[in-house]
């Protein structure tokens, strides 16, 4: 299913009506997770909607605190990074997502 679907998709489910204001949809935080808290950030600022990042597959181009590792530096290690557990960085990640989905759609 293409990220466009899913986004319109979540605007026929909301409706043209629904306030969506709040963003309440762009925030979770699972702290009864057992790996929680899994980055050193304060737990009121902890996103836990994108736990497993979205942007991995971006490799360098996904804008996070990352470091290749391995004997050979081909393995991608992002315990460093936050990005996709910031609650201010919903938006990003969905304009990386449609990014990610412009390079599958044209086979980069």
């Amino acid at each position: 299913m293409s990220l466009a679907l899913l986004l319109g998709r979540r605007q026929v489910i909301a409706g043209d009506n629904m306030d969506t204001t709040a963003k309440n949809y762009t925030f979770f935080n699972h702290a009864t997770c057992e790996f929680y808290p899994c980055h050193n950030m304060p737990a009121e600022d902890l996103n836990c909607l994108f736990c497993f990042c979205p942007l991995y597959a971006l490799g360098p181009d996904c804008g996070g605190n990352f470091s290749y590792v391995g004997e050979a530096g081909d393995i991608k290690d992002c315990s460093a990074c936050t990005v996709p557990h910031r609650r201010e960085n919903y938006d990003y990640i969905m304009r990386k997502l449609a990014e990610l989905q412009k390079r599958v759609s044209s086979g980069q």
